[in-house]
């Protein structure tokens, strides 16, 4: 019997990654075992039985999160005990640490093993924030080469410009190793925030800013916004919005995923980030190969009926070899959307969070 087979697996899943020779970005199914992790391609809706590749985890190094891609923000890197560099990419900042985490945990294990130290990282330590100069924090903040994005982001369907988000602002911090974890970040950012470099920008930030204990002031959250003080160069602004889109993606987002989504023209399956939203209620799709940040389709779910679909052969209007855990969702225009999820609990989540919507 294959060994690898008999390996436990501590961790699956969709991630990322990008190529080694030609540097595009491809989502691979990747498996984390307790020293190496495995990744498979998907071919036609149904994961190849053959191993695409794998990375060895003994001495490896991981940055997490790894922010030197604009426009992908949920980025870490693996740096092999060869100086290999894979860089991997997760759907969601929690997918993306949990991944993060456990990758951690077995280096660290492979290490202890080995009689080795655990890394810094794990190891215990005091808080070193009170020897921080805020005014140079706030200096490489707004370094043009090495400090944080600023761009447009949507709020209740208004468009606030040059600014960027609580959970960017933690990332960029822990990044730059200013600080050692995302609580001192935060903290960090609570008293970047009270001596006015910066302000809230938006409802859910100063919401934040009010009700909230003197060090958590500041929100790790991707959807509560901050900028700059007025009194620097940059001035975040305020514009009414009125197009469609703006609209569709100001809702709250309540879950990310990739899924397997069948094309509707080749009938072919493809790997999509899915973004859930509330408020208004919509369901879009992001191609993961690139890396623009609008969707390259989405629908409404008001009226939409999601139903599961069995896996005892194939239902009708599916085509392809697939692995299972279909549903499908109809738009109230009888727009007919068949999703594959990685698994069965994944599948029955989703269709969960949006029958809740509908």
């Amino acid at each position: 019997m294959d060994s690898e087979k008999k390996t436990v697996i501590l961790r699956e899943g969709f991630l990322v990654k990008r190529g080694h020779l030609v540097h595009n970005w491809k989502p691979r199914w990747f498996m984390l075992t307790p020293d190496k992790l495995l990744y498979y391609k998907y071919e036609g809706g149904r994961r190849d039985s053959c191993q695409r590749g794998k990375i060895l985890l003994k001495d490896c190094v991981i940055t997490s999160p790894f922010l030197e891609y604009e426009n992908r923000p949920l980025v870490f890197k693996l740096q092999t005990k060869n100086k290999v560099d894979h860089f991997l990419e997760a759907c969601s900042r929690e997918e993306r640490d949990d991944w993060a985490d456990d990758i951690t945990a077995a280096v660290d294990k492979l290490r202890t093993a080995a009689g080795g130290k655990v890394s810094d990282q794990e190891a215990p330590g005091g808080s070193h924030l009170h020897d921080i100069n805020l005014s140079k924090v706030l200096d490489a903040m707004y370094d043009v080469h090495n400090g944080i994005k600023m761009s447009n982001h949507v709020e209740h369907g208004s468009t606030y410009s040059n600014c960027f988000s609580g959970s960017a602002v933690v990332d960029w911090l822990v990044f730059m190793q200013l600080v050692l974890t995302r609580v001192e970040a935060m903290t960090l950012a609570s008293a970047l925030l009270e001596e006015g470099f910066l302000r809230t920008v938006g409802m859910r930030s100063v919401e934040a800013l009010r009700t909230a204990g003197l060090s958590e002031q500041f929100m790790d959250d991707s959807t509560a916004l901050y900028s700059f003080s007025d009194s620097l160069k940059k001035r975040g602004s305020v514009k009414a919005e009125t197009s469609l889109s703006a609209v569709e993606l100001s809702g709250k987002v309540t879950k990310r995923g990739y899924l397997l989504k069948q094309g509707h023209r080749r009938k072919n399956w493809k790997v999509r980030l899915f973004v859930l939203r509330s408020e208004p209620a919509f369901l879009h799709y992001y191609d993961p190969t690139k890396d623009d940040i609008s969707p390259v389709g989405g629908f409404s779910l008001r009226s939409c009926l999601v139903s599961s679909l069995g896996d005892n052969g194939v239902p009708s209007g599916v085509k392809g070899n697939i692995q299972g855990n279909l549903f499908k969702i109809i738009t109230q225009a009888d727009t007919h959307y068949f999703i594959q999820a990685p698994t069965r609990q994944e599948k029955m989540d989703w269709i969960d969070a949006i029958r809740a919507l509908t």
